[in-house]
């Protein structure tokens, strides 16, 4: 029997007691974003190809998302090749993992190498044509349009590139300052004037580019965002602690390890605790990509700090004694 509008407009009406519905992520609602990793050996070999981190299965969604407002991908393109991308999204990010080649976008063409990072508005057909064997990490925020149901309608930003010798210059500048040792992290946030609220690379995306020197470690933090953490150059001996909570005294409770690897991706959960260790004795460089240019703008990110554990303090007063020296990065 046909419905009427009036029986069609609440047959999806429900209500819920408030405690019953109040946090849906510690009722098993909603599903908690997912561990997973994208590993090298995807992009080293095989045809031209995106190559996406997709855990859209664990996030119950029907489009790739790596996590609730992003997705993460590899672009393999071979010598004399071109790969052609879209998606509807307000921000795409790049980083250069290998090669040379162009990125042409309607009446715009962008030069790449390794090393380099470019951002741009999504919601355009991208053409990238690799001169040399290529790869680049690719990272937009279409899962998040997804979920709201829109199109990508307005260019909040023009299409930008960051050179490897200047992001290289930056950090070598940030490593070798003395009060470098007394910081959390030696690293730069990739920024755009279009965006001084945010202090980011776009409107959604937090872009940084650092150095886990040799014998460091990155004490216990936490954040509201999704951290996309690409690996670039590491020896074996470099690693992220990830655990729900800490004790009192800063140590990470029941914590899971993943271990770095050259040019591969991995995930970290929202809020939760993680540290990041290098006991490779050579230094390591990493690039964490988050919606946090977003979360900033909606006053949630909620960067914290845990007080360094009496192991984590023992490990930096070695590290004082050397020095940090940044190597390039190809």
């Amino acid at each position: 029997m046909t419905q009427s509008p009036a029986e069609k407009s609440s047959e999806d009406v429900e209500f819920f007691e408030y405690t019953k519905a109040a946090n849906p992520l510690a009722k098993g609602a909603i599903t908690p974003v997912s561990f997973g990793e994208l590993s090298h050996t995807l992009h080293e070999s095989g045809p031209s190809r995106v190559i996406p981190f997709d855990l859209s299965d664990k996030l119950k969604v029907e489009a790739p998302a790596t996590s609730p407002n992003l997705c993460a991908n590899f672009l393999r393109i071979q010598p004399g090749e071109s790969l052609n991308t879209r998606a509807n999204a307000t921000s795409e990010l790049y980083y250069v993992l290998r090669g040379t080649g162009t990125t042409e976008r309607k009446e715009e063409k962008l030069n790449w190498a390794v090393g380099d990072f470019f951002v741009l508005p999504g919601g355009q057909d991208c053409k990238h044509t690799a001169t040399s064997d290529s790869a680049l990490y690719w990272i937009n925020d279409q899962p998040l349009l997804e979920y709201l149901g829109v199109s990508v309608s307005m260019e909040k930003f023009t299409p930008t590139i960051y050179k490897a010798e200047d992001c290289l210059r930056e950090l070598k500048k940030v490593a070798e300052d003395p009060s470098a040792k007394d910081r959390n992290r030696v690293s730069v946030l990739l920024a755009n004037k279009k965006f001084r609220q945010t202090m980011t690379v776009t409107h959604t995306l937090w872009a940084m580019f650092g150095i886990l020197p040799e014998n460091a470690i990155q004490l216990p933090h936490r954040h509201n965002s999704v951290a996309l953490d690409l690996i670039l150059d590491c020896l074996p001996g470099c690693y992220t602690m990830v655990a729900k909570e800490i004790d009192d005294d800063g140590n990470l409770i029941q914590p899971i390890r993943q271990d770095w690897k050259p040019y591969s991706a991995f995930v970290t959960p929202p809020y939760y605790w993680h540290a990041h260790y290098n006991e490779s004795g050579a230094p390591a460089h990493l690039i964490p990509i988050q919606d946090a240019g977003l979360q900033t703008y909606m006053r949630t990110l909620d960067i914290e700090f845990a007080h360094p554990p009496k192991q984590a303090l023992e490990s930096k007063s070695k590290l004082e004694t050397k020095q940090m020296v940044v190597s390039g990065v190809g």
